[in-house]
């Protein structure tokens, strides 16, 4: 009864997803797919104990019938599970042996060579294709032989994807696919999906969609076909730039991939990626997290070096989550309004200021005999300007403290609220990379200026004590403190700030320097003054 009931979700499962739907209750579908994944698979496996225990008889069994059972385990397991598959693989070859059955002993070899492309062992696949002996199979073998070497063939295409290597293994690819095609019946499955790679492969995208989608509308197709049919014209559109119907597609053959409990797929991965590039970073996570756990799962190598590149990018992109965004558009509106009542602060100081001005303009033009008077007011106002000047210096100083107050307070204030990945945000503000960020733009700057600056300054030095600059160094510490001096930055205090070394430091690094020069010390500043700007 329990496996009535399983049977009738998958069939629910896939037909519901292709009723027309928009592609946000396909999402939606798929998600309470992946939901009830752990219910499927546990039928999987109910399935796949249930034909072993039949096995587990052992000796009481013909070798015909061991034959069988193996193969309907190796059937079970060649998409779900790498390891089980490739053990129920070299099972049949054996029992094969045995038999003394050459035709069994290369269908074997067929099995063997699926599933290990499956898992990414090129180079195994290759061994073991070469050894079997295709005359010795039946038709039906014959196929799924040419269709696996034309898999094989196209799969190291696409993980060559050079100009040199991969358009030969194309070529070869399509000649094993039209083998195929001649051992397929024109109005099955399989011939209409053959053909519409082997189009595909050619470049003819046209005829690929009109074969794969027969492939889709086949009356007899299972629910791993359907995978398989619409993952490979969701190929289709998104060559073509269909994005909403490759979208479509690939949400549908995800949906079949879980329902038919074949974890060596690449639907969901590719969904994923579209969906990241789009914006739905939500999905795209959650997507890709189960597209590792798949692969992972069944044992892909291939799988997982594919999926897990792109993880790290979507993982990062969870914080930009729309309540994420949210929170970081109020902390931006505080900003600005701080912003805007320094701004009304000042403006009202500029006021003040100019009206005083303005008072001591009208004392000078009413009273020329008081000349005395006026000059002090003058110099009065001239020194308000300079103490404004000076205050709108501190002012500033003090609200960029009072931003790096309120990015700390913020952060904490985050963390409080569950908002981890604007924490990880804020605290990814790297300030040591940035001021190393100024430091190289100040030397690029700096020595566009004065282009000359590092040998002319090296002339001031014997050839063993000239300073020699690392690869992708434009300055060092020692020229950049001799570099500020020439652009007028002489204080030590001034320097070891900017440089962020205590003012003893500095003066050590400029006397260490000067006793290296073979210039006098006392023309060592003045020489250094001399050099040329561009």
């Amino acid at each position: 009864m329990k496996s009535k009931l399983i049977c009738l979700y998958l069939l629910l499962t896939v037909r519901l997803a292709f009723a027309g739907a928009g592609n946000d209750t396909l999402l939606d579908r798929l998600n309470k797919t992946i939901d009830h994944a752990h219910v499927l698979d546990a039928e999987k496996i109910r399935q796949i104990n249930s034909i072993r225990q039949e096995l587990s008889i052992g000796q009481s069994l013909s070798l015909q019938e061991q034959f069988r059972l193996c193969n309907l385990l190796y059937e079970q397991f060649k998409v779900f599970k790498y390891d089980s598959a490739f053990a129920y693989a070299r099972r049949l070859r054996q029992l094969a042996t045995l038999m003394n059955d050459p035709a069994r002993i290369n269908y074997a070899g067929v099995k063997l060579g699926f599933v290990m492309l499956s898992s990414g062992m090129f180079k195994e696949t290759g061994d073991y294709l070469a050894t079997i002996d295709v005359s010795s199979l039946p038709d039906s073998a014959k196929g799924e032989y040419y269709t696996l070497k034309g898999r094989y063939y196209y799969d190291l295409a696409d993980y060559s994807s050079d100009e040199y290597f991969a358009p030969e293994y194309t070529r070869q690819g399509n000649i094993y696919t039209d083998s195929a095609l001649m051992f397929s019946k024109p109005q099955t499955f399989q011939y209409a999906y053959n053909a519409g790679l082997m189009y595909q492969k050619k470049g003819n995208l046209d005829s690929a969609r009109f074969y794969y989608m027969q492939a889709v509308a086949h009356p007899d197709i299972t629910t791993h076909q359907v995978a398989i049919a619409t993952s490979s014209l969701g190929n289709i559109y998104i060559r073509t730039d269909k994005q909403d119907s490759a979208l479509t597609m690939m949400t549908r053959a995800a949906i079949a991939d879980i329902a038919s409990c074949t974890k060596e797929t690449t639907a969901m991965f590719i969904l994923a990626e579209m969906l990241f590039k789009a914006g739905d970073v939500k999905h795209a996570s959650r997507y890709i997290e189960y597209a590792v756990a798949d692969a992972s799962f069944y044992g892909a190598r291939l799988r997982k070096v594919q999926v897990s590149a792109i993880l790290p990018i979507i993982e990062g992109e969870k914080v930009n989550s729309v309540e994420a965004q949210k929170k970081l558009l109020f902390i931006y509106a505080a900003i600005v309004t701080l912003l805007l009542l320094a701004l009304v602060w000042l403006a009202v100081i500029i006021f003040r200021q100019y009206k005083k001005l303005q008072v001591a303009q009208q004392a000078i033009t009413a009273a020329h005999t008081l000349q005395q008077e006026i000059n002090e007011k003058l110099m009065e106002a001239n020194k308000i300007k300079e103490e404004y000047i000076g205050y709108c210096f501190q002012t500033n100083s003090a609200y960029i403290d009072k931003v790096k107050k309120f990015k700390k307070l913020a952060d904490q204030k985050l963390a409080d609220s569950k908002y981890g990945e604007v924490k990880y945000l804020v605290n990814n503000i790297d300030l040591k990379e940035e001021r190393e960020e100024l430091f190289r733009n100040f030397d690029r700057i700096f020595l566009k200026i004065f282009p000359n600056f590092v040998t002319v300054f090296n002339s001031f030095f014997k050839e063993e004590d000239r300073i020699r600059l690392k690869d992708n160094e434009l300055l060092n510490t020692d020229l950049r403190i001799f570099a500020l001096i020439r652009i007028g930055v002489s204080d030590n205090v001034k320097i070891a700030q900017i440089l962020e070394y205590s003012v003893n430091t500095i003066y050590t690094y400029k006397t260490k320097i000067k006793n290296k020069a073979i210039v006098p010390k006392e023309e060592f500043e003045e020489r250094l003054m001399d050099i040329k700007a561009l």
